[in-house]
């Protein structure tokens, strides 16, 4: 492709051969545009922003159907001016340019504010490539202060009309953009890179790529960020997904391998001991998964190895119980297990309901004892002597199990009960607290498809309780679309003050603690520093405030939980709440996971378009957990066809969670898989997309295994363990080691 020469700060071309993947990008691009990356996207070498592929490619013939672009999301689209016009804003000093852009079809508006000259930037009849986030002003969508270029101001110079030709059909990259760093502004500083990149070994062995028809990788980098044709970005994304799964599942599998060198201490239950006297005394029998599941983990905890196991499992289907048979089996052989929470409330939960299930004598053996941060100092002080003489061989805490002031004599099990919930240094700290290293139990009630927990948890064993136990009512979930339906609201709350009629209970969940509400004085309201305008939040303040101004709530016994509440205010409310104490719970999503209480039927979630689906279901199976069966009432402002709606529907459409996992995943894509961020937003995954793409990364893990099997050390193929090196910076390899 032909096109005007790449060139750094200083306006010099890059030299040519000059750069290498590892190569600093401030030496490369020059100092305020390497910055500028690195706070966008934290990128900091060549390599790193070679990877940073475009989302999707555009014609400068064509034009975007403006009528699909979703609310409230960030969009580059190529668009044509209509018109623009200048207008003095009424209640404040200052001008509003507005231009029109349209498809043909559909038309949006371009707002900016005080900034005149643009009248004459943006004539009628030009056409370039516009980026901002998508709003609503009086019914109309506007793209408020957004950045663009238009397509005459790139137009090659000096070229004959071959080259412009296809200059004019060659496709155009579209960057994932911040708002400070437009698509067209990346692709510059891209060209720079690719203009001085010298040669670049391929981490792929040949035999894999040609067998594969797959390019070198350095030819596969020009093709994806400059194509000429359609079939050369192709060619070039199909080689660099595979590359992305090979280099990821050899990253994976080396870890695994390092694991299994590692020495622990077995630990085995005895005969006639803890365990089997707790299995003995169970007023039920576990399910089909339960056994399987167990029967996996005391094989594990059987071998000299740490165990590094991960249990998934449905909401309600019983990963606790399973994780207790496992720490009575510790217990049996002398070991002490600590239990790790994400939050206080769920912390004394998990304590209430082992020493329920435990039942008297086997409790007063083991002595469960709960350590978190507000406990009162005297108690604090008894629960920490009794940890560190191994008095108690049961210990449930939060994050202040992580502090230095605990200790235990012997730590032979760690349970990380939502894992997503914790820092990879908060676990780590916790698994250095035994004397030898103790085996890792993982547990998640967000179900994780196969390809996911290949690529995510590569490096453990994964196990699945998908059955649930019997006697359940199930649930019924509904959604209630205010955008179309607002006089549906007042039927939410006759609905729930019916369950209670009946003698049940339920939750309204909020999120927000205290209300928020927006100001507009009659001009379009200026967007924040995301183009996002603030709105109104449902808060538990202004539902309290609500119920107890509604006369069907006026003898019902209504109380808040937040974050906000001190701890013993929120283990009494949650106690009163499990005694039948109190009617209804107006809280944020503290009660998200592991709140057990069977009288509990009716779930309403209020602006449930603000909460993820992984959320939702979570919530959700806060009700229907007994005999009484449950409702979710899903409350939602979100518009039709927006992105926040199907969300929610998709909650409301399924009880399956393992095919709203996939759903999710599709919806929001996978989040950081190796490193801290391990949810939404920006993913570490480049190209790769686990839902999509599972039979190519169950292909790169199969030849990433045989070439481990030959060569365990990479010593005979050093690009791929530059790679794989390249790949895992600090953050991500310490994930790898603690996770």
């Amino acid at each position: 492709m032909t096109a005007r020469p790449a060139e750094t700060e200083g306006g010099a071309p890059a030299v040519p051969g000059s750069l290498t993947l590892d190569s600093k990008l401030s030496g490369a691009l020059g100092g305020r545009t390497a910055q500028a990356v690195e706070r966008a996207f934290g990128y900091t070498t060549v390599g790193e922003m070679l990877a940073h592929y475009p989302r999707r490619y555009a014609l400068r013939g064509e034009l975007t159907a403006l009528a699909s672009l979703p609310l409230d999301e960030n969009v580059t689209i190529v668009a044509e001016v209509l018109e623009v016009r200048v207008r003095e804003m009424r209640q404040r000093r200052g001008s509003i340019v507005e231009a029109k852009i349209s498809d043909g079809t559909g038309v949006l508006t371009l707002t900016f504010f005080n900034q005149r000259w643009r009248e004459n930037d943006l004539r009628p009849g030009r056409r370039g490539i516009f980026a901002g986030k998508v709003g609503d002003y009086k019914g109309n969508r506007q793209l408020a202060h957004p950045d663009y270029e238009l397509f005459d101001d790139l137009a090659p110079v000096d070229v004959g009309d071959a080259a412009a030709k296809r200059w004019a059909e060659s496709p155009i990259p579209i960057y994932p953009a911040t708002s400070t760093l437009a698509s067209w502004q990346l692709a510059k500083a891209i060209g720079v890179l690719l203009d001085g990149l010298g040669a670049v070994d391929d981490p792929l062995p040949s035999s894999v790529r040609e067998g594969r028809g797959l390019l070198a990788h350095r030819e596969a980098l020009e093709r994806v960020h400059r194509p000429e044709h359609e079939s050369e970005w192709k060619a070039a994304r199909r080689t660099l997904r595979f590359t992305e799964a090979f280099v990821l599942q050899t990253a994976l599998l080396e870890r695994r391998a390092a694991l299994r060198t590692t020495r622990a201490l077995a630990r085995r239950p005895t005969a006639g001991g803890l365990l089997e006297r707790f299995d003995a005394a169970l007023p039920f029998a576990l399910t089909g998964d339960q056994v399987q599941v167990g029967d996996e983990i005391a094989r594990d905890l059987g071998e000299p190895v740490p165990m590094n196991r991960l249990v998934q499992g449905e909401v309600g289907s019983g990963k606790t119980l399973v994780a207790l048979r496992a720490m009575l089996a510790v217990a049996d052989s002398g070991g002490q297990s600590a239990l790790l929470a994400p939050t206080e409330v769920l912390a004394a939960q998990h304590l209430r309901s082992i020493v329920k299930m435990l039942g008297p004598e086997l409790a007063a053996e083991l002595i469960p004892t709960l350590i978190t941060g507000q406990l009162p100092a005297a108690e604090r002080k008894r629960a920490l002597l009794r940890a560190a003489a191994g008095q108690s061989r049961l210990v449930v805490g939060t994050h202040a199990l992580i502090g230095d002031r605990v200790s235990f004599a012997d730590l032979g099990l760690v349970v990380v009960d939502e894992q997503h919930r914790f820092g990879v240094e908060q676990r780590e700290a916790l698994r250095l607290k035994g004397a030898e290293p103790p085996h890792v139990l993982v547990l998640t009630a967000t179900p994780i498809p196969r390809t996911v927990a290949m690529t995510v948890f590569g490096d453990l064993d994964v196990s699945t309780i998908a059955e649930l136990p019997a006697g359940r009512a199930g649930i019924e979930s509904q959604v209630v679309p205010l955008a179309i339906r607002p006089a549906w609201r007042p039927r939410v709350w006759e609905r729930l003050a019916e369950e209670v009629a009946l003698g049940r209970q339920g939750f309204v969940v909020c999120p927000a603690i205290e209300a928020r509400v927006a100001e507009d004085d009659g001009e379009p309201v200026e967007a924040d520093g995301e183009g996002e305008t603030a709105g109104p939040v449902a808060s538990v303040a202004s539902v309290l405030a609500e119920l107890e101004a509604n006369p069907r709530f006026a003898d019902l016994r209504v109380a808040p939980l937040h974050g906000r509440m001190s701890a013993d205010e929120k283990d009494r409310t949650m106690r009163a709440f499990a005694a039948g104490e109190l009617d209804v719970l107006v809280s944020t999503t503290v009660i998200e996971v592991g709140v057990d209480v069977p009288n509990a039927s009716v779930m309403v979630v209020v602006d449930a378009d603000r909460f993820g689906v992984s959320q939702l279901h979570q919530l959700r199976g806060r009700v229907g957990r007994g005999a009484v069966p449950g409702l979710c009432l899903l409350v939602t402002q979100a518009v039709p066809g927006s992105l926040a709606l199907q969300r929610v529907e998709a909650v409301a459409a399924t009880l399956d969670g393992f095919e709203l996992a996939r759903v999710d995943l599709e919806l929001r894509r996978e989040g950081d898989v190796l490193g801290a961020t391990q949810s939404g937003g920006r993913s570490s995954l480049k190209l790769l997309r686990v839902v999509r793409d599972g039979d190519v990364i169950a292909d790169a893990r199969a030849e990433a295994e045989l070439l481990l099997g030959s060569d365990p050390g990479l010593a005979d193929h050093r690009a791929l363990a530059a790679a794989v090196r390249r790949r895992l910076d600090d953050e991500a390899s310490g994930y790898l080691s603690k996770g």
